[in-house]
């Protein structure tokens, strides 16, 4: 438990406690006072004396707990662009040449979709709402982080150190890999190499101090284990940039690793940080921005390690309550959550504050962009979306329940999982209701589409399906427009059939649509209506 919170707990606990005693003292002060003697003194004294420390600590707590917005500037460090130091996206490919695409592109190959970690998906416009169910992973744990696409596989990580690679297609099983430690990062895929941490051993515990974990490189195709570094706990999805792969773990360290392919990797250097590295790195041109349990974010030289900037959370009580949230890079500015409700938005090439806004209770989620925006969710049901320049809300979503993962932004629509009883006993107000993903309009927040299932992050994409990551369940769905296309071939295609017995199979077959072999649904169906606005 941070420091910070505990003491804004018992702070806030210890005034109540005053205050309220000294209002029964004064009560009984009022009472008895002409039938105690000299007695009814020392009574009122401590009436008073209670009441004033109470007062005092009230006053305390209500100014360490107060919100400190800073409203930002539309021009101080911010551009207009919103990947400021990548190459402009390809164009999605359309027929034949998209079939064999597929099999060759790595479509969301990170968390966060790009290295920038934006979670924005690119202009797959077609992919909207209502969807049809194609196939379901039952994957026996939960899946705390998105799975990733590439080659035309879906490649899932569970907690319990379970690794499954299907067909994007079909949802058949490809291979799988099981190890003793547990995971909550996403892989990160380039060249035909999945990478992906692991923490400490199973079963799983909550930040076990000294644990064990490492990252292991192996073959996408086939799951051939080609290597694997060693580490503190890795809880960081990886992050790839040209040949050198960053990740951070429990031991306070950031690794910078020369990647060679098939062959083990050379130790390029290491920087130092505060406190546990949780978070997942994200890139900001030359520089890597990673932040710890601490409060702190750092701008860190790629190439070097060195560090070029150092900025922090708010202290409350003395502390600074921690950063789980990765942070999120785009116009020119890294947009992130604090555990003590407040989205900050600093420099990326300074770390100076350029704005902050308390939205909440607690923030767990990264932010996901569009379109000048910021997106986030809070653990007390809030769904927010600030104005990216001045950190101003545009709008605000009541969620039935406390939200964790990341939003997606895809084709105007953000998406976001409602977690259920995550944060429960938290020491500030949680919300607790039904599990559940949502699909908002993201120019207004007016709700879309739901889904019965989700728990952490909401969605990933591949141009061609989505893919949502209930509690244990990973689940593709297609437009329903496009499965009707879809079935109409396949009814064709049947009805060519000469015999009778053959045709009724195959028409049979093509209605309940397609199999998801070992671990998928017996059939697919419609997943969710449109909700009526």
């Amino acid at each position: 438990m941070p420091l910070a919170a505990s003491l804004e707990r018992a702070v806030t606990d210890s005034a109540e406690l005053l205050l309220a005693a000294g209002v029964v003292l004064a009560i009984a002060y009022g009472l008895a006072r002409t039938r105690i003697g000299i007695f009814q003194w020392p009574l009122l004294g401590a009436s008073l004396l209670a009441l004033g420390m109470g007062t005092a600590l009230g006053g305390w707590a209500w100014h360490e707990k107060r919100p400190r917005d800073v409203r930002g500037s539309s021009t101080e460090e911010f551009s207009t662009v919103l990947r400021t130091d990548t190459a402009p996206q390809k164009k999605q490919r359309q027929g034949k040449k998209a079939l064999a695409a597929r099999l060759v592109e790595e479509q969301w190959p990170t968390y966060g979709y790009d290295q920038q970690r934006t979670h924005l998906a690119p202009g797959w416009k077609r992919l909207r709402p209502p969807y049809h169910g194609l196939w379901q992973l039952k994957a026996r744990a939960d899946i705390e982080f998105p799975p990733s696409v590439a080659y035309g596989k879906v490649y899932v990580a569970q907690q319990k150190g379970r690794f499954f690679v299907l067909n994007a297609r079909t949802g058949k099983i490809v291979w799988t890999k099981h190890f003793d430690h547990c995971s909550a990062a996403s892989p990160t895929i380039r060249d035909g190499i999945v990478y992906q941490g692991y923490m400490h051993e199973l079963p799983c515990r909550k930040h076990e101090t000294g644990a064990a974990g490492f990252v292991v490189a192996l073959n996408a195709r086939n799951g051939k284990e080609y290597w694997r570094v060693r580490a503190g706990s890795v809880e960081s999805s990886p992050l790839l940039v040209r040949h050198t792969l960053y990740f951070g773990p429990w031991d306070h360290h950031l690794y910078a690793y020369r990647i060679r392919g098939k062959r083990r990797p050379l130790l390029k250097w290491t920087f130092n940080a505060d406190d546990q590295i949780v978070a997942a790195p994200a890139l900001a041109g030359r520089l890597l921005v990673i932040a710890t349990s601490n409060g702190s974010v750092y701008g860190i030289d790629r190439k070097t390690g060195r560090q070029r900037w150092h900025a922090t959370s708010f202290s409350r009580f003395g502390s600074r309550e921690y950063f789980y949230a990765t942070p999120t890079v785009a116009y020119g500015r890294v947009f992130i959550g604090n555990a003590d409700g407040t989205v900050y938005a600093f420099g990326a090439s300074s770390g100076h504050l350029l704005w902050a806004h308390q939205v909440g209770t607690y923030v767990y989620t990264a932010a996901a962009v569009w379109r000048k925006t910021v997106f986030v969710g809070t653990w007390d049901g809030n769904f927010v979306a600030l104005d990216a320049r001045t950190g101003e809300p545009r709008w605000r979503f009541d969620a039935p329940a406390s939200i964790t993962g990341a939003p997606t932004v895809l084709a105007g629509l953000v998406y976001f999982s409602t977690c259920g009883r995550c944060g429960a006993g938290g020491l500030r107000r949680v919300k607790i209701g039904p599990r559940g993903t949502w699909a908002l309009n993201a120019r207004n927040g007016d709700p879309v589409w739901h889904f019965h299932d989700g728990k952490y992050s909401a969605l990933v994409a591949d141009g061609f399906r989505v893919y949502i990551s209930g509690r244990n369940k990973v689940y593709a769905l297609i437009p329903e427009l496009r499965w009707k296309a879809i079935l109409r071939a396949r009814l064709a295609d049947c009805r060519q059939l000469r015999r009778a017995k053959a045709r009724r199979r195959c028409l049979s077959k093509a209605r309940r649509g397609t199999s998801s072999g070992k671990h998928g649904s017996r059939r697919a169906g419609r997943t969710s209506k449109r909700r009526n606005r």
